[in-house]
């Protein structure tokens, strides 16, 4: 399961909408890199792969490929304004250990 704050979800309606594409995906996903082994990555696609698990919450669908499944599982996807702007925060139940950038993670997965 993945859960969505109603921040976050409104963070993503918005970005939805500024692509102008009616129907769009949420795409998860993480990728080898990033200060500590791995990183996340967001993006909208128009059609789910095949493999994809998809996800609802707050009414929007999430899609994530099966690599990267197995280190989202519960995660919270949040999103916050302070003076330095806006970003989403990741709290992954997953994670050993994150980097002060709080996109790249170790996992014990």
């Amino acid at each position: 399961m993945i859960h969505l704050t109603q921040a976050a979800a409104n963070e993503i309606r918005r970005l939805q909408a500024s692509r102008q594409k009616i129907g769009s995906y949420f795409r998860l996903g993480v990728q080898t890199g990033g200060c500590s082994g791995l990183y996340y990555t967001l993006d909208f696609c128009d059609t789910p792969h095949s493999g994809d698990r998809t996800y609802e919450s707050q009414s929007i669908s999430i899609l994530v490929d099966e690599k990267s499944d197995s280190y989202l599982k519960g995660l919270k996807l949040d999103f916050a304004e302070d003076l330095m702007g806006g970003s989403f925060r990741f709290q992954n139940p997953n994670a050993a250990s994150t980097c002060g950038c709080a996109l790249s993670f170790s996992c014990a997965v």
